[in-house]
């Protein structure tokens, strides 16, 4: 190479890295924001939402009467809430099956629909058995049901909760029971399913109620469910009494491991899903999953109470209450449950555009971006109408509701609004179409044109934005 061709390449290579840097720009995200308002359907207990191929979603749920089984469709987890309801089986008027009809659940296995769901004695209520039924119409809603029986276990005991799932192509049946041998009143246990309702082999015990906050009032482990993420198999299940101290567990294996082999299973130390006084929820559990309409998002179905205290015994109080809520994945493939969300409309994070796995959150009440919020609900937001009128939006905290993103002097803080003029002039803004990407956000503050939300030093400022650079910086996704 000539020494004249050396330098020209070097001249070269020194003017490219004089250019200014390209911002980082961050694909739209592969889950986006989902909207539902809460409460999806009240005195609806045990709430399933099962989404099947032929583009409806069907819901069941235990009736505060407990005396039989519902069923409703629509072609969106929000049309549930306002979708006819048929009852497509009744109790017996005696015997087996005449008593606490509870916690069914709809699934479609190799070309029928099955209800599993459980039944007390017209003798002995609490003789809870598991029974399932079948049926062979398209719609399951008007098509007609046969009983399949019981669930036979080898212990012939108080059990409930069964559901079913498939992982690498073998179908499970997990469910909930008593073993009069131990001093608890309900384990989880799995066994594989020779068909929908028979199970194969011996059962294995996952789960006996140990922590203390398994056992507020009884020992309970109860209402399995499973999601599987990232080569993991996630079972929730629901701890101690049916009060304000409901809670969601979790346990969780590799899909690769023997799943009839508790050695395969590990519980997680803490409860995942809990009461949370700040947006009056109590006592969320006996979840399920689904998936949202455009099928990139999970979401957690689940019941609570809109209050605490509950006078008598708490399974005559029938304002449990169906609730949808998105849930979130961590960096390291294990599920991010947040908090059961406040009432009304289920809130949002908003990632940056150009420091894609960074997010909108507070600490210690300051608006800033950070990556891996594993305290989810500090970066959940949701939008409601601005608190300034005229066309605004605000964004409300999460775990603090009535708290607001409001700029103080440029900076941006999650702040209580005192319901000032001052105060509501600057926590309102114009939502605008994303100044780097229309199919994201950016946040025109309230009386100042020109002026954004955007990120410097990665804590949250209100700017004047024109450059390319601020543009991005102002720019966010929903998801």
């Amino acid at each position: 190479m000539t020494k004249t061709r050396s330098l020209t390449i070097g001249a070269a290579l020194l003017a490219a890295l004089m250019l200014p840097v390209a911002p980082a720009q961050a694909a739209v995200p592969a889950s986006p924001a989902v909207s539902y308002t809460n409460t999806l359907i009240s005195q609806r207990a045990d709430g399933q939402i099962y989404k099947h191929t032929d583009g409806f979603y069907y819901f069941t749920a235990t009736a505060p009467e407990y005396d039989r089984i519902i069923l409703r469709r629509a072609t969106t987890i929000q049309g549930l809430s306002t979708a006819p309801e048929t009852v497509i089986w009744t109790k017996h008027a005696s015997g087996a099956m005449a008593n606490h009809i509870w916690a069914p659940e709809i699934h479609f296995i190799d070309g029928k629909w099955y209800v599993y769901f459980a039944a007390g004695d017209s003798a002995d209520q609490w003789k809870i058995r598991m029974y399932v039924l079948e049926s062979s119409a398209a719609d399951p809603v008007t098509g007609s049901w046969t009983e399949k029986g019981r669930i036979a276990t080898p212990m012939d005991s108080f059990s409930l909760d069964a559901t079913t799932f498939v992982v690498n192509g073998v179908r499970y049946l997990s469910w909930a029971q008593k073993d009069p041998a131990i001093a608890t009143n309900s384990n989880i246990y799995i066994a594989k399913l020779a068909n929908p309702w028979t199970i194969s082999g011996t059962p294995a015990r996952l789960t006996v109620p140990t922590y203390a906050w398994e056992s507020v009032g009884y020992k309970v482990n109860e209402g399995p469910a499973v999601i599987q993420h990232g080569g993991k198999v996630f079972m929730t299940f629901s701890a101690a009494a049916t009060d304000s101290n409901y809670c969601l567990g979790l346990l969780t294996a590799s899909a690769s491991s023997d799943l009839t082999n508790p050695a395969s299973w590990t519980k997680t130390a803490t409860p995942v899903f809990t009461s949370n006084a700040a947006t009056s929820q109590y006592g969320p559990g006996h979840n399920q999953f689904t998936t949202s309409e455009d099928g990139k998002s999970d979401i957690l179905v689940y019941h609570d109470r809109g209050y605490k205290d509950i006078v008598g015994d708490p399974l005559n109080d029938p304002n449990r209450r169906t609730r949808v809520q998105k849930l979130y994945w961590n960096a390291d493939g294990t599920p991010n449950f947040g908090i059961p969300v406040a009432d009304g409309a289920t809130p949002v994070r908003l990632s940056s555009y150009n420091y894609p796995d960074r997010f909108i959150r507070h600490w210690e009440y300051r608006a800033r971006l950070d990556a891996d919020v594993t305290n989810l609900a500090d970066s959940q937001f949701r939008t409601v109408p601005g608190l300034s009128g005229s066309g605004t939006v605000s964004v409300e905290s999460a775990n603090f509701p009535g708290y607001y993103l409001r700029s103080r002097n440029g900076d941006v803080w999650v702040e209580k609004s005192d319901g000032s003029t001052a105060f509501k002039d600057s926590a309102s803004f114009h939502q605008r179409p994303g100044l780097a990407d229309p199919a994201a956000v950016s946040y025109e503050a309230y009386g100042l044109p020109g002026q954004y939300l955007r990120h410097y030093d990665y804590l949250l400022q209100i700017q004047p934005v024109s450059t390319t650079v601020g543009k991005a910086d102002a720019t966010f996704y929903q998801q």
